[in-house]
């Protein structure tokens, strides 16, 4: 346990695994910041080298050239692919240590009479800058450090070599204090940002729906029904409304407990019927609303409405309807025979532009199932004389 934790930076595993996604889109920016800053390193080395200046000589120009015209291929793949490279994360980011250690190694051979500095600065930067776990850290700094000693050895006399790796040391064990205390910090940023977004979408996701029935609630109906209006095509989509009949009737004789429990049912029987799922298992955000099916939702009190989609012709919407209030006839539970029920169905046309003229047809056929004895369902179109 101990271990994994100092893996992942005093965090669980799982924890580590949730911040990924950010883990990613970090590393994609610290690359191409590390990588401008190489570029202007590279392009500085080469004028320093065609100038002479500071030491660099004009033999250097070839390796400094090179290194200049890879980093800005690299630059211009960080630039334009972004996608690709948050993709491959773990590559670009070897690329990248691979690139600039190995540039800090040939320049430190090319002044053997000196000991290294630009390696150094390099490996200290790499260190800080990119996020993967401490294991992975330890092995990449431990295999680049080991073959920037035993460079130095090979092309350096054994007192400036010596010197070399006492300062690679220290700068590892520095490096590596930094890198583990600054990833920490980070880690614990994102699982805080992680739990403020989970939070944020679980508070969306509750306030989307009625408590009582798991429908949706007014306002996420018709804002979720009027992107439906904009995106589908559909021959034949409806708009039904459901009230109700004697709801009173039922909160004054059998208590208003019961007319809770009349209202969990109704919305308990429009799910079934309809084939949909309760708000604890889907996500509105989610829904793809040009292919996607019907969607239900509770106005409030006893007024209900649904969106119906996937029926062919107008007699389809009819069915579907009058299966619901077959079902809801047939509640039989606590002193309660039956829930009665008045619709009201419009069928949407093309040149609806928004809800609320669908919304009016609907709420006109409803009221002539009220006034033609309840407990039935109404189907208008132009004008609302079509009656089943």
């Amino acid at each position: 346990m101990i271990g994994t934790s100092f893996n992942y930076y005093g965090y669980d595993k799982s924890v580590f695994v949730d911040c990924i996604p950010l883990i990613r889109s970090t590393n994609r920016k610290h690359i191409f910041l590390l990588n401008t800053w190489f570029l202007f390193v590279c392009f500085f080395y080469l004028v320093f080298s065609a100038m002479n200046l500071f030491g660099v000589t004009q033999e250097r120009i070839p390796l400094y050239a090179s290194y200049l015209g890879i980093s800005v291929l690299f630059e211009a793949v960080l630039l334009f692919f972004p996608r690709t490279v948050e993709r491959y994360t773990t590559a670009c980011i070897y690329l990248s240590v691979l690139l600039m250690l190995s540039h800090g190694v040939l320049a430190s051979v090319a002044s053997p009479y000196m000991p290294a500095s630009l390696f150094l600065v390099l490996f200290a930067l790499i260190s800080v800058s990119y996020i993967g776990t401490m294991g992975h850290m330890l092995f990449l700094s431990a295999i680049t450090c080991s073959a920037f000693i035993l460079t130095s050895y090979l092309f350096k006399t054994f007192s400036i070599a010596y010197h070399d790796t006492y300062n690679i040391i220290i700068v590892f064990i520095l490096s590596m204090g930094l890198h583990y205390s600054f990833q920490h910090t980070k880690i614990s940023q994102f699982v805080l940002y992680h739990h403020d977004k989970q939070m944020q979408h679980e508070l969306e996701i509750q306030s989307s729906f009625d408590s009582l029935t798991g429908l949706l609630n007014r306002g996420r109906f018709f804002s979720i029904a009027a992107k439906v209006l904009r995106q589908a095509q559909e021959d034949c989509m409806a708009l039904c409304l459901i009230d109700l009949d004697g709801f009173k009737a039922i909160n004054d004789g059998l208590g208003h407990q019961m007319g809770d429990k009349a209202i969990q049912m109704t919305g308990r029987t429009m799910l079934n019927t309809l084939g949909l799922q309760a708000s604890d298992a889907f996500d509105p955000e989610r829904w793809d609303l040009v292919e996607g099916g019907s969607i239900a939702g509770r106005l409030g009190g006893d007024e209900f409405i649904v969106l119906l989609r996937g029926c062919s012709t107008r007699q389809e919407v009819i069915d579907r309807m009058e299966r619901i209030l077959a079902a809801l006839n047939a509640v039989s539970f606590d002193g309660l025979e039956g829930i009665r029920a008045s619709v009201g169905i419009t069928v949407l046309r093309p040149d609806d532009a928004d809800i609320d003229g669908a919304y009016k047809r609907a709420d006109d056929a409803l009221y002539k199932s009220k006034r033609a004895g309840k407990n039935q369902i109404h189907l208008c179109e132009l004008d609302c004389t079509e009656v089943v």
